[in-house]
C-alpha cells in the first residue's frame, strides 16, 4: 500500500478511534501533499510523498528546537509526539554503513571527483535514499566523503 494510500486509512481509523494527534497530524500530512498535488498538478509519486513527510518532520523539529529555547515544555511534547505519527509512515531509517555505501556508488557512478560535483551525485543519490535519511544528513555525508 502506498503511503498517501496509509494517511488516508490512518485519519479515517484516527477519527473513529477520537485519536485528536493523530488525526490532527495526518490531516496536515495529507494536505502537504494535497497542495503539492494541486501546485503541481499531477499525481505525486512515492519518492515525493516520502520528501513532503520528511520536510515535515524536519518542520516539527526546528519546533521543538524553538519551543525549547523558549522553555515551553507544552509545544516540545506536542510537537514530538507529531513527529512521532509521521515517522510511522517513513521506511526504516538507513543506517551510516549503508548511507556510505550508496555515497560511493553514486560518487563512482556519476564519476566525481571534486567537492564542485557533489549536485551531480546528490542527484543520483536522493531517488534511492528517499525517505529513509534526511537530505540534510545524506548531503554531510557526500561532503565528507567528497573532501577526502
Amino acid at each position: 500500500m502506498e503511503t498517501k494510500a496509509k494517511l488516508e486509512t490512518a485519519l479515517k481509523e484516527a477519527m473513529k478511534a477520537g485519536d485528536d494527534v493523530r488525526k490532527r497530524t495526518v490531516r496536515m500530512a495529507l494536505a502537504a501533499v494535497r497542495q503539492q498535488e494541486i501546485d503541481r498538478q499531477v499525481q505525486l509519486d512515492e519518492a515525493a510523498v516520502l520528501a513532503i513527510l520528511q520536510k515535515e518532520i524536519k518542520t516539527r523539529r526546528e519546533a521543538v528546537e524553538e519551543a525549547r529555547k523558549a522553555e515551553r515544555a507544552d509545544l516540545v511534547a506536542a510537537a514530538e509526539a507529531e513527529i512521532a505519527v509521521v515517522e510511522a509512515f517513513l521506511p526504516e531509517a538507513m543506517s551510516a554503513d549503508e548511507l556510505a555505501a550508496l555515497v560511493e556508488a553514486a560518487i563512482a557512478e556519476t564519476g566525481a571527483a571534486l567537492p564542485a560535483d557533489m549536485g551531480k551525485v546528490m542527484k543520483a543519490l536522493m531517488p534511492k535514499v528517499a525517505g529513509r535519511a534526511p537530505g540534510d544528513q545524506v548531503s554531510a555525508a557526500v561532503r565528507q566523503r567528497m573532501q577526502k
